[in-house]
Order: C-alpha cells, then sequence, then structure tokens
C-alpha cells in the first residue's frame, strides 16, 4: 500500500481539481488501483464537492479545552480575571464566567482558584467522516471556524484512511493535502512515499513551491512537481522547470489552462471524466501514468 500526497505551496493552484481526476484515473483507468481517498484540507475541505460522497458516518473531533468556572463553587475573589492575560474572565456583579472564544486554554486560572472551582473542559471542534463514493471511500473532515488543532485533524483522517487501506487490501491512499507548509501539511505529508507539488506559473507560485519543495525535502518524502494553468504565464513555466532540473526534482508535465476543468467543477466532475479529451485532460493522464511508473516502482 502506497501513499501519494497533492500539495502547493499556496492555495488555488488546482490542487483539488488534480486530486478528482487522479481519483477519477485511479479508479477507472488503464492501470486501476482499488483507492482510498483523503481530504486532508480540514480547513477548507472541498474534494467532497467534485465526488459527491454518501457519508456513511460522523464523528466528533475533539482537541483544546477551556476554562468553565463553576458558579456554585466559586467565591468572587476575582483571582482568576487578574491572573487571565487574554481579558477571557468576564465579570457581572460577583458573578465570573469565561468567554470561550477568548480563551485560550492556558489554564492559569484554574492553578491559582484558590476554591478549585475551574477546570478545564475539552471542546468539540471540529468533525470527521467516512463517506463512499463513486472512485472509492473517503475519509475527510470538518475543522469548525476559528479553531485550532487542524495538524492533529488531518492526522486522524490519514489514519483512518491508512488503516482502511489495510483492512480492505488496497493498493493507494491518495491525500488532498492542505495548501502552505505549517502543521497540517506537515501532517500530510507524514508517511508519504511520494508527493507531487502542483504549483502555478505566477511570483508567488513559484515561490510558494519553493517553500513546498523544501518542506518536503526536510522530511525526506520523494517529490515531484507539475505547473498547472502552464500557459498563462510561460515564463513562470519555464522558471519553475528550469527550478525543478536544477534541484534535482523531477519535472512531470505542464497542465494547460482549460476551461473544462471550470465546466467540470460547475457538473460535480473529474474534468478527466466529464471531457476526457479536453487538452487539460489528456495533461492529466500522462501526469498520472508518470505517477503510477513511479509508484509502482517505489
Amino acid at each position: 500500500m502506497k501513499q501519494l500526497v497533492i500539495l502547493s505551496g499556496k492555495g488555488g493552484t488546482g490542487k483539488t481539481s488534480v486530486t478528482a481526476a487522479f481519483a477519477h484515473l485511479a479508479a477507472e483507468g488503464p492501470h486501476p488501483f482499488k483507492t482510498v481517498l483523503a481530504d486532508a484540507d480540514v480547513d477548507a475541505a472541498n474534494l467532497e464537492l467534485v465526488l459527491a460522497p454518501q457519508v456513511l458516518s460522523s464523528e466528533d473531533f475533539r482537541g483544546g479545552q477551556i476554562a468553565v468556572i463553576d458558579p456554585d463553587t466559586c467565591e468572587g475573589c476575582g483571582i482568576c480575571q487578574q491572573v487571565c492575560r487574554f481579558e477571557a474572565v468576564l465579570e457581572s456583579g460577583f458573578t465570573y464566567t469565561v468567554d470561550p472564544i477568548a480563551c485560550d486554554g492556558c489554564a492559569a486560572c484554574v492553578y491559582q482558584c484558590p476554591e478549585d472551582a475551574i477546570e478545564m473542559v475539552e471542546q468539540v471542534v471540529g468533525q470527521w467522516y467516512r463517506s463512499d463514493s463513486r472512485f472509492g471511500p473517503l475519509l475527510h473532515a470538518n475543522l469548525y471556524p476559528g479553531q485550532e488543532n487542524s495538524g492533529k485533524l488531518v492526522t486522524l483522517v490519514k489514519q483512518h484512511a491508512r488503516l482502511l487501506a489495510l483492512d480492505d487490501d488496497r493498493d493507494l491512499v491518495l491525500v488532498d493535502g492542505p495548501p502552505g507548509i505549517g502543521c497540517p501539511v506537515i501532517s500530510a505529508v507524514s508517511g508519504a512515499d511520494l508527493a507531487l507539488i502542483v504549483a502555478e506559473p505566477t511570483v508567488s507560485g513559484v515561490h510558494d513551491m519553493r517553500r513546498a519543495l523544501e518542506t518536503t525535502r526536510h522530511f525526506g518524502v520523494q517529490s515531484l512537481a507539475c505547473v498547472n494553468k502552464a500557459d498563462i504565464y510561460p515564463q513562470g513555466s519555464a522558471e519553475i522547470e528550469a527550478y525543478c532540473r536544477e534541484s534535482g526534482i523531477e519535472f512531470v508535465g505542464q497542465i494547460p489552462y482549460d476551461i473544462s476543468v471550470t465546466e467540470a467543477m460547475v457538473q460535480g466532475e473529474p474534468v478527466t471524466s466529464y471531457r476526457p479529451d479536453s487538452a487539460a485532460s489528456l495533461a492529466l493522464r500522462q501526469v498520472w501514468e508518470t505517477l503510477t511508473g513511479i509508484l509502482g516502482g517505489a
């Protein structure tokens, strides 16, 4: 069982569209893979918009704690408010409560309360789902707005995807990773056999692709790169390809800008199934064939 993670240094490069196309090609292409899909972009999961999965089960995700004051035990001394650096303890008369949004979970009030009237309570900060799609099982999640611990939720999604692949004797875990280089990306890369960086030929796209490649290199994950919407700025595409060549990164193809990708998204379909003979679909098939050759020999 192999793990392939699709990354991008920034949002909007077309990473999810590429992942959806690979999900289709893995299931119905000339060299089919039994695949488990995982959407690791838990802050803004959208692979489900293209795959239209049916949710089979959902579970709460708990992460982080906030302080809660027991009004029956509290004596109204106000020490908790004095020690709170985040102004999360609110006073109304001699009654004190904690603003759950302002609370940072540092527990200073818990340690200082002379009456032991405050405790830290774990929060439900999101949900994760196991679904069934037409291209295979999908593990995905939704982190609630403003919540933290997205890296832990990514790890949870990937762990369950990997376990499902092992239990069902599947060939591949295909991960739609988050953008950037932060904790969610590190969690998505962990344990991967291969990472594909989807870049776009813009100034920020080139810069952020380099950072993404430095991240995967740091964690020892074999990485490849491709350019999406390559013909909107040929000079940028050439710069990306030259950087990969100089850095020893295998460059696996250029995907042209193609309006059929947008049309496919509107219809909730991967472009490779919506319009198989489009320019983008043909380029994506070539990239996929390269990836399957590498995964087969990894």
